[in-house]
């Protein structure tokens, strides 16, 4: 990763700390989005883990931008010692543009939500439940565009800043496009929704790749514009 680019998304990390209504939440969601526990991150800091903890939980006063920018930093810091990765995830997506009939809609929470909440908002219905019981963002894919028009490299790019999300596919008939798709794409999304079909209509393997995957699967068939303004709303 460049320079330049470890410095915009520092600048992008930091900023949105700063501007947060709460600090330390957006605090806690960049460092779980990283995967890096409070102690990982209180011994980059060389501060003790109550010191993070503290500051997450609001039980200390809103971190300074000095405060933030170090944290910001040792988040990079331990990313690259692991080899990068998530850097490398937010820096495809720094200039990352799609059509408007493939991507619905592509956003980033300042802090992650309950999944149920974002079922909520879908009208959805679980099929199978995943590893995780949050997201910290949402794409909402036209399914039948995506898999036709987009690469690899540019699938791999609905993820937007954190693979912590939801993806939402459209136009789905029984599911089994989007679902094979996710196999071939590391790491999966916390949560993938299939939008247009009904839960008994749903591809019959459906649910074993969710399970194999870690991933939480569902349905919906609630009107697609309602769907996005609720969404808009989270």
């Amino acid at each position: 990763m460049s320079e330049t680019a470890r410095e915009e998304l520092s600048r992008r990390i930091a900023g949105e700390i700063t501007l947060s209504d709460d600090p330390g939440a957006t605090l806690r969601k960049w460092r779980t989005d990283f995967d890096v526990s409070q102690t990982e991150l209180a011994e980059q800091l060389d501060v003790s883990s109550s010191v993070v903890s503290d500051y997450e939980s609001g039980r200390r006063e809103s971190p300074g931008i000095g405060v933030v920018r170090r944290t910001v930093e040792a988040l990079l810091d331990i990313d690259e010692r692991r080899g990068g990765s998530r850097l490398r995830q937010f820096a495809r997506v720094l200039t990352a543009g799609f059509e408007n009939d493939i991507v619905h809609d592509l956003q980033e929470y300042t802090t992650a939500i309950p999944l149920d909440w974002f079922y909520e908002a879908m009208g959805a219905t679980e099929i199978v439940r995943g590893d995780h019981d949050h997201v910290n963002g949402h794409t909402v894919i036209d399914s039948i565009q995506a898999i036709t028009r987009l690469s690899s490299e540019e699938f791999y790019r609905l993820y937007g800043q954190s693979t912590n999300r939801a993806l939402v596919f459209t136009q789905v008939t029984r599911g089994e496009s989007p679902l094979v798709a996710m196999r071939v794409v590391s790491p999966t999304p916390n949560a993938v929704i299939l939008h247009g079909i009904d839960a008994d209509d749903l591809w019959e393997h459906a649910g074993a790749l969710a399970r194999v995957d870690g991933f939480s699967l569902a349905t919906s068939t609630r009107d697609l514009d309602d769907c996005l303004a609720d969404l808009r709303a989270l």
